[in-house]
């Protein structure tokens, strides 16, 4: 932390206005990108009868997912912020679209396995150089920029439980193969980017003698690690509770409310979507509010809801659902600027560090949510998830906005 900080990502956003023909485009990337992602933890109860596997393997799927682009998405971002490589992005989507060929074709547990390894890593090249893009095209507008990314990949997830009713539920496994036709599109669009990308990496090039180290003093840097490590356990809170919604609410809509799979994918749509809502407000708000405030509201305030949701009949849940998706999501796409601002010259460190600290936990979750409901039940396990938002009271150790821009100025 006590080496020279470059600002050199700002000298281009200064003196450019807010890009939104690449912020939507990227975004829609996003969508596409995360709906392959989705098709997954879809597959899940589909998985679970066809190949007779136990909710301990559903995990390691996931965990298999989610670690792969945990792992590496601050690996790559940390290299990329040294040595940029805009076409990553449509090579890694091409990745993807392999790992979805490979899924639908998978014969055993073993080759799923393979499959999301290709995913995971496509969504490790994507998630760390598409924040990057967003950085480089957001302008002074950073909260709504990452919202629009985001809001994006929420919406690809969102489609999860439509992709099981619509596709998964009447074509089965194979109907995954339908899904190689928008990772081409997204290959597609991402070429595009790619070009954009290199453009301001050229100009970059140009702006590199103008650009300004700054130093930062022991006492700030250890004061950015221990709010780095706050930000951490900030990211387990959201995406363990995260992971029992999206990956196991649909057994326990099965198992307590005597529903189809269908009919139970309308509760992780609800949660999914208004997550994406929550996700494009978010931004906007922090713009407004500050980082900090819209990271602590986020957390406390859905308490109340999570810890009454195991307790509610079919009917409440689905609007406490919508509710606890619009709250817990506002400080997703806010987490990302704030480690951002915490660090300014490391944009794709720090993206693929949050970001990717999100799927890793939501990995290690998936797998350790799907250990305890094969030792204590469905019911037992879902009201432990429900007192995760609590640790959201951590927030109030993290710096002010205000704090942060003041290191940076007086230095």
């Amino acid at each position: 932390m006590e080496k020279a900080i470059p600002n050199k990502t700002q000298v281009i956003t200064r003196e450019n206005q807010t890009v939104y023909r690449v912020l939507f485009i990227i975004a829609l990337c996003h969508l596409l990108n995360d709906s392959l992602q989705a098709v997954i933890p879809a597959m899940f109860p589909i998985l679970e009868r066809s190949m007779g596997l136990t909710f301990t393997q559903l995990g390691l799927i996931a965990f298999t997912l989610n670690m792969v682009a945990s792992v590496m998405q601050p690996l790559i971002g940390t290299y990329t912020d040294k040595k940029p490589i805009p076409f990553a992005l449509p090579i890694g989507l091409t990745s993807s679209m392999f790992g979805i060929l490979g899924l639908a074709l998978a014969p055993n547990f073993w080759f799923v396995l393979v499959s999301v390894l290709f995913i995971g890593l496509g969504s490790a090249v994507f998630h760390p150089e598409g924040s990057r893009v967003v950085y480089l095209a957001a302008g002074h507008r950073r909260g709504l920029a990452q919202s629009i990314f985001q809001v994006g990949g929420n919406s690809g997830q969102a489609l999860a439980p439509v992709i099981t009713a619509l596709i998964l539920v009447p074509l089965g496994q194979k109907g995954a193969i339908w899904f190689t036709l928008i990772a081409g599109l997204a290959v597609i669009f991402l070429t595009y980017i790619a070009r954009w990308y290199k453009g301001q990496m050229e100009q970059l090039a140009r702006q590199k003698k103008k650009t300004v180290a700054t130093k930062l003093n022991p006492a700030i840097a250890k004061n950015i690690k221990i709010a780095i490590l706050i930000l951490v356990f900030l990211v387990f809170a959201r995406s363990w509770y995260g992971a029992a919604i999206s990956n196991f609410y649909a057994f326990y809509a099965i198992e307590t409310y005597k529903i189809t799979i269908a009919n139970s994918q309308v509760y992780i749509f609800i949660f999914l979507a208004m997550g994406a809502v929550g996700t494009f407000v978010g931004g906007p708000l922090a713009d407004r509010f500050g980082r900090r405030n819209v990271i602590l509201f986020s957390l406390i305030s859905v308490s109340p809801f999570s810890i009454l949701l195991p307790f509610v009949g079919s009917t409440f849940a689905l609007i406490l659902l919508a509710v606890i998706g619009l709250i817990l999501m506002t400080s997703f796409s806010v987490t990302v600027v704030y480690a951002q601002e915490l660090i300014p010259g490391k944009i794709g460190t720090m993206s693929g560090l949050i970001v990717g600290l999100a799927f890793g936990m939501g990995a290690i979750g998936a797998v350790a949510l799907g250990a305890f409901i094969d030792l204590f039940g469905l019911t037992t396990t879902m009201v432990m998830a429900s007192l995760l938002p609590l640790l959201g009271f951590l927030t109030f150790l993290l710096p002010t906005d205000k704090k942060v821009r003041g290191w940076y100025t007086e230095v």
